[in-house]
């Protein structure tokens, strides 16, 4: 069975050896509204925060909304991701279909399940990409990757291009070389180095740096356990990245012996940013840049919270995650000194999953409520969705807690 730890008593476990930093709060920091300032706890500098998507977790991913909300957080950095369409433009989206994320499936209902990357661009301007977020978004459509040089506007932001599955886009190194290269517009953000460029596939990002070898890049994936493996990454690479929840500390040396950065993805919760802040990465990926830029900066990331918190995820209970009454769930807890109506509260997964709380349910001070994705009989205490599908990932993920109207409450990492 899967347990989160408690709130107060956070621990970050990182890496093979199951190693644990105890958290102990935010470093204070001064304020800087041109990145993440130095901190002046742990004899490092503070890390960066990258905009994962944008700012996938309070807007849609991908999409020109996302960029301009992860820009106005003052995050270092925006990571985007770019695909080839069938007859070869380059667009800006991360999954492999269009399922989760448009509405293929009433604009193209024969080719809901379709490899996106079988649409031409114009067949892909028809999509909606925003309304599966909230209806505020409705019309948001799939960017090419122009626009998010249009997007990203002036400052200091850098924009960080991930080459997504380049097995579905053959070619995608080139025209992205090309484009960064030839274009008026991304020649002045790349002389300016508010562009770098990152990938998991070690051969296309090696393709693209020896066409575009003044463009840093980033390795993404494991730390390799082999120091060759390493120093073959040193020799093209800027920086690496990985998974925060499977970094061993003692690979960090390794890294740093290389003159390598470090990043790290994705985080988000402020107990999981401020354990990485410990470990002196240069970055953090997450969905909530800009509560992690407070974070970072001493002031509170969550300044409309009222008090209700995840306390414990129970993802992977004994028997079927979807098993009646037992089955996978998220317990809210009442920290505040009031009752407060929880009814049309909403947790959000990493990947835009919602959990709805029903109407009528308030919580008085100290109270939990049982939100669970499968079916059940309702109570007082618990509230059943009957969603028909899992949701909550088993080898861990995080929980947002939105108020109506997507208000920010809380997050939380398990």
């Amino acid at each position: 069975m899967t347990h989160s730890a408690p709130r107060t008593r956070t621990a970050l476990w990182v890496g093979a050896l199951g190693a644990s930093l105890t958290l102990v709060g935010p470093p204070a920091l001064a304020a800087d509204t041109t990145g993440t300032p130095p901190s002046d706890s742990g004899g490092c500098a503070a890390p960066e925060v990258v905009g994962h998507r944008g700012s996938g977790g309070t807007s849609p991913e991908n999409t020109v909304a996302s960029i301009r909300d992860a820009r106005r957080s003052h995050a270092a950095s925006i990571e985007i991701d770019v695909q080839l369409s069938a007859d070869g433009t380059p667009f800006i989206f991360h999954d492999a279909t269009g399922t989760r994320t448009t509405d293929v499936g009433e604009v193209y209902p024969d080719r809901a399940s379709s490899p996106i990357v079988d649409f031409t661009w114009a067949e892909l301007q028809q999509l909606d990409a925003g309304s599966y977020f909230s209806p505020r978004y409705a019309g948001e459509g799939i960017p090419h990757l122009d626009d998010a040089a249009r997007a990203l506007g002036g400052g200091r932001t850098t924009l960080n291009i991930e080459i997504k599955s380049p097995e579905d886009s053959p070619g995608v190194e080139a025209v992205l070389a090309e484009a960064l290269t030839q274009d008026r517009r991304w020649q002045r953000l790349v002389a300016r180095d508010r562009v770098v460029v990152s990938s998991f596939d070690e051969a296309s990002l090696t393709a693209f740096h020896e066409l575009a070898p003044q463009i840093p890049v980033l390795q993404i994936g494991d730390i390799p356990a082999d120091d060759a493996t390493l120093d073959r990454w040193a020799g093209f690479a800027d920086g690496v990245v990985t998974n925060y929840r499977i970094l061993d500390p003692a690979d960090i040396d390794r890294v740093r012996a290389r003159d390598l950065e470090l990043g790290l993805y994705t985080l988000n919760s402020p107990e999981a940013v401020d354990a990485a802040a410990d470990l002196c990465v240069d970055e953090v990926i997450t969905d909530f840049p800009t509560e992690m830029v407070r974070l970072l900066r001493g002031r509170d990331p969550l300044p409309r919270a009222n008090g209700i918190e995840v306390s414990e995820v129970v993802a992977n209970p004994d028997g079927d995650d979807l098993q009646p009454e037992t089955g996978e769930h998220v317990v809210l807890t009442n920290t505040s000194r009031r009752t407060i109506d929880v009814s049309g509260y909403q947790l959000q997964d990493a990947v835009i999953n919602r959990l709805v709380v029903g109407e009528g349910y308030t919580l008085a001070p100290g109270a939990e409520l049982r939100v669970y994705t499968g079916p059940g009989t309702d109570t007082p205490d618990r509230f059943y969705n009957d969603l028909g599908r899992n949701v909550l990932n088993n080898t861990g993920d995080s929980v947002a807690v939105l108020a109506p109207r997507l208000r920010l409450l809380d997050l939380y990492a398990y």
